[in-house]
């Protein structure tokens, strides 16, 4: 029996044995297509078969199967299946390399997104999109400004603007961002009266996102929303984040210092889960006279009950932040004089000097804005889901300045109050406040009655324009699936804002009080002694009751009101969309002191207005085509009806006249796209354009009366009908070239330009009433912008990057980005004439940044992980204008003698030197091609960023 047992076994070995040798292999790794890193525990299956297996913790797996040919299907939690052909064409083992996973756009990370967020999802969505999560983003962003991060994706332009701690600006297809529509987990979060974002009031955003996508474009957001350029949404934690805790610490360049730590429970037996982080940042910045410090706190609250059908989610986080300014963009002569061998000097700031030998500035900007919201998804029944956020925000701060005059000049741009080195001379005007002569500042100061107070015209102060704001919201969506192809959503869209502006002293310099004459409600003058604090109240529900107000104290208030739906079809390769939004925006404005309250002059506006409604919306679909498993095409279309913005737009000049010429912005965007998705190689390709009709322009030019010549007339024209027409091509793409390399690329190509000439009436900014000439007839100008380049973004730029893998945990990184045909911002008054000389044009400029990262699994079973990066970003210490505020373009001879004679006021032709001055002027007046006179700002040089992180 003991032989026959063996015999047996012997058998089964042999034909197991057999059996194995007939089997083919096929092997290959699985990867997160956007970090290129492993996928340990994807599932890799025979389609139609139970045969499979799971990837190892690096990845990679080994399938062996008896069919010739046949699809695998490979999927991970959190990321999109994929299902790849095969054939055994020669051997029997069959190596597909890399097989890239894309994240659902329902889950990304450890993140569940809730219900009112609306994510693209790959090969679905039809918009053109670029996700960058938050593994990235703690690996590159380092030191620099959050929207930086962005850089390398198409058609994004950012930068640091002045280069203050939270003072960048970001451009997408050649919007700015008061035409990009930025939301947090959903939450629209543009200023509701100017549609500006303030990046600084967002200062902690980095250290609590999950995800950050770009939509270009319309996007594929519900709301009624200004996404002319596109729509940012960032996707924060969640409390049900999993169970761990991050200790990390930075240190950079200009003694920047950074230290965070963050705690999650994860999702715990009865539903509960909570998260916390807390953060602190400081350093004095590259730029001169730009210290900032700021504080960034979240809480995570969770509750999923036991059958999923509620989940809510919690979350209160906020930063305070002060930090100060470089809002003065400097000629480049200035530059040049406080630079050395013939290279501008990039961290001059104009706004900056010293007080008492410490760095004092005319400008810093102080803010906390805390955000309050719960999410709740409710799963109704199978076919049926509630999805709301309700929110709340808080604003409390404002940003300084100068305010008055020593002898009629003013503070802020004047080189008169500056010393040799281009440092503001803080003491001298202290000194001259306090009734001291200082020579070259001209007389002295006029002291009233033994008091020295300063005022519009005798003296010196620094203030601050408070911009506070009560906000709160609500996005509720009911999504039903009406059939296994058919998904309908409908919803509400609810805001109402209250936004409170004034003025208040931060530092009398030396003065004993202020004169202040705005407040029209009291007849003469007042006399404001108090001074406050430039620095953020950690409460955010502060009272602003009872200050001493100097300037203007006015409230704006704007209520939304908006309904959305959306029809998705989805079958095979086929999905659809078409979606339409309605909303009824209501302006008041309060104004406090420009109208007498008590004794309104004769047919002078009150100081409260009444409602004003306008109403907006926008219709748009899509459609996107599954071709096989490698391309898909997409195309959208949709049309916006926007309603103008309250500050000049609603109301002319900061008053209360509702302005007579009020319609909606048109915007008409179409899109066409191509996707390749393969085992080595990704790509996607972007056609659009891109109308936006009706919007206004804002124009000023000063006249003398004609009848008090002594009199100037400060005047204002808003340009209606201004059009922009913006077209382009964008191509990005993903190579996995080795199992150790990866390289990325992508290229845009913009043609954004005015379209049409406009003509407008100029207003006095004193009564917003028509300027006449001496017949009786309004003062018109036409802006010749035809055919005009806008400006503020490169209209060419190119990135390429590589990411290898060195060894075990070390891993190296570098990125190029080429940028070109960039204009300056366009000033109206420069296009008054036909033949004006356009744009001006700014030099290109490349550059690299570089890191490299280490990272060691430690703890018993490896669950634990210890990470270093080191960040270096313009690695060639470029230097380079980020932007112009001007548009001076190189004068010819003519213009030239023209501006000489103005000058000198000699008859034409009596100057003698016209060719040599002119030759002079060609020789020495420009900057690599540009006239020294430009207004700009230069981009900051080589900077360095190295931090430490460890999780447990």
């Amino acid at each position: 029996m003991k032989k026959l047992k063996n015999w047996m076994l012997m058998v089964v070995f042999i034909f197991t044995s057999i059996s194995a040798l007939s089997q083919n292999q096929i092997t290959g790794s699985v990867i997160d297509g956007a970090l290129n890193e492993a996928l340990p525990g994807a599932s890799i299956v025979l389609k139609g078969s139970t045969n499979g297996t799971s990837s190892d913790v690096d990845g990679k797996f080994t399938l062996s199967t008896a069919a010739e040919s046949g699809h695998l299907v490979i999927s991970f939690v959190g990321y999109t299946t994929r299902t790849i052909p095969f054939s055994f064409t020669a051997g029997k083992t069959l190596n597909l390399g890399k097989v890239a996973l894309a994240e659902d756009g329902n889950v990304l990370g450890d993140i569940v997104i809730m219900g009112v967020a609306d994510v693209a999802k790959d090969r679905k969505t039809p918009v053109a999109v670029s996700t960058i999560k938050a593994a990235e983003i703690q690996e590159k962003l380092g030191s620099q400004e959050f929207p930086e991060i962005l850089n390398t994706t198409p058609s994004v332009f950012a930068t640091k603007g002045g280069g203050g701690y939270g003072d960048s600006k970001i451009n997408i297809r050649g919007f700015d961002q008061k035409n990009i529509a930025v939301m947090i987990n959903g939450m629209p979060i543009n200023d509701m009266e100017g549609g500006s974002v303030y990046w600084s009031n967002w200062s902690g955003l980095a250290d609590v996102t999950s995800a950050m996508q770009v939509q270009r474009g319309l996007g594929s957001s519900k709301l009624a929303i200004s996404s002319v350029g596109g729509t940012i949404n960032v996707l924060t934690r969640t409390a049900d984040a999993k169970e761990g805790a991050v200790i990390s610490t930075g240190v950079g360049n200009n003694d920047y210092f950074k230290a965070s730590a963050s705690y999650s429970t994860g999702l715990l037996d009865n539903g509960l889960s909570a998260s916390v982080l807390l953060s602190q940042t400081m350093g004095d910045g590259y730029v001169d006279g730009t210290k900032f410090e700021g504080t960034n706190y979240y809480l995570g609250l969770g509750y999923r009950t036991k059958d999923a059908r509620h989940n809510f989610q919690f979350t209160f986080t906020g930063a305070t932040q002060w930090h100060d300014q470089r809002s003065t963009n400097s000629s480049i002569n200035d530059y040049l004089q406080y630079g050395s061998d013939g290279e501008p000097n990039r961290r001059y700031n104009a706004d900056s000097g010293y007080l008492n030998g410490k760095e004092f500035s005319w400008k810093r900007n102080y803010y906390h804005k805390p955000v309050a919201s719960l999410n709740w998804d409710f799963k109704i029944n199978d076919i049926m889901k509630l999805s709301s956020v309700f929110y709340g925000s808080w604003g409390r701060g404002g940003g300084t300045g100068a305010i008055g005059q020593i002898n009629k000049v003013s503070g802020e741009r004047s080189a008169t109050f500056r010393d040799a080195n281009g440092n503001v001379r803080f003491d001298d005007i202290v000194a001259w406040n306090q009734g001291s002569h200082i020579a070259d500042f001209g007389a002295d100061k006029v002291i009233n009655n033994g008091e020295n107070l300063n005022s519009s015209s005798n003296g010196l102060s620094r203030r601050s324009n408070i911009n506070s704001h009560d906000w709160y919201g609500a996005v509720i969506n009911l999504n039903t699936k009406i059939s296994n192809t058919l998904t309908w959503d409908i919803g509400l869209d609810a805001r109402t804002y209250k936004g409170y502006h004034y003025q208040v002293l931060t530092d009398l310099l030396g003065a004993d009080g202020y004169e202040d004459k705005s407040n029209k409600n009291y007849p003469g003058s007042t006399y404001v002694y108090q001074t406050y604090n430039a620095k953020p109240s950690f409460n955010p529900f502060e009272s602003m009751s009872g200050r001493e107000k100097i300037g203007f104290d006015n409230d704006g208030e704007v209520n939304w009101i908006g309904g959305f739906t959306q029809l998705e079809y989805s079958k095979d390769n086929l999905t659809a969309f078409i979606q339409g939004a309605v909303s009824n925006q209501s302006f008041r404005r309060l104004d406090y002191f420009s109208y007498n309250q008590a004794n309104p002059k004769p047919n002078e506006p009150n100081y409260i207005t009444d409602w004003k409604d306008i109403v907006g919306g926008n219709v748009k679909g899509g459609v996107n085509y599954n071709i096989n498993e490698y391309h898909n095409v997409f195309a959208n279309a949709g049309y916006y009806s926007r309603q103008p913005y309250m500050n000049g737009g609603v109301y002319l000049n900061n008053k209360n006249d509702v302005n007579p010429d009020l319609k909606n912005e048109k915007i008409i965007g179409i899109e066409a796209g191509y996707g390749l998705r393969t085992n080595k190689f990704n790509a996607n390709v972007n056609l659009y354009r891109t109308t936006w009709k009706d919007r206004i322009l804002r124009t000023k030019a000063t006249f003398t009366d004609l009848i008090d010549n002594k009199k100037t007339i400060f005047g204002f024209a808003n340009m209606y009908g201004v059009e922009q027409v913006h077209m382009g091509a964008e191509v990005d793409f993903v190579y996995y070239a080795t199992d150790w390399a990866t390289i990325t690329g992508s290229f845009s190509y913009g043609d954004w330009k005015y379209k049409g000439n406009v003509t407008a009436t100029y207003l006095d900014e004193q009564d917003n009433q028509a300027i006449v000439d001496i017949d009786g007839n309004p003062l018109q100008n036409t802006l010749y912008l035809d055919g005009v380049r806008v400006g503020e973004a490169p209209q060419t730029s190119m990135n390429i990057g590589a990411v290898i893998k060195v060894t075990g945990g070390l891993k190296v990184d570098g990125n190029f980005r080429y940028n070109d045909r960039y204009y300056a911002n366009i000033n109206p008054e420069n296009f008054t004439k036909p033949d004006h000389k356009g744009s001006l044009r700014l030099p290109a400029f490349g550059l690299l940044d570089a890191g490299v990262s280490y990272r060691m699994d430690v703890g018993k079973a490896k669950q634990n992980a210890f990470t270093m990066r080191l960040n270096v970003n313009n690695v060639l210490d470029r230097v380079y204008v980020s932007e112009s505020r001007t548009n001076n373009i190189a004068l010819t001879e003519a213009e030239f003698k023209g501006l000489v004679d103005s000058k000198t006021k000699l008859p034409t032709g009596q100057n003698k030197t016209y060719n040599e001055d002119y030759q002079s002027y060609l020789a020495n007046g420009f900057y690599k091609g540009l006239d020294k006179t430009n207004e700009v700002y230069f981009g900051v040089g080589r900077t360095w960023n190295f931090t430490m992180r460890f999780e447990f």
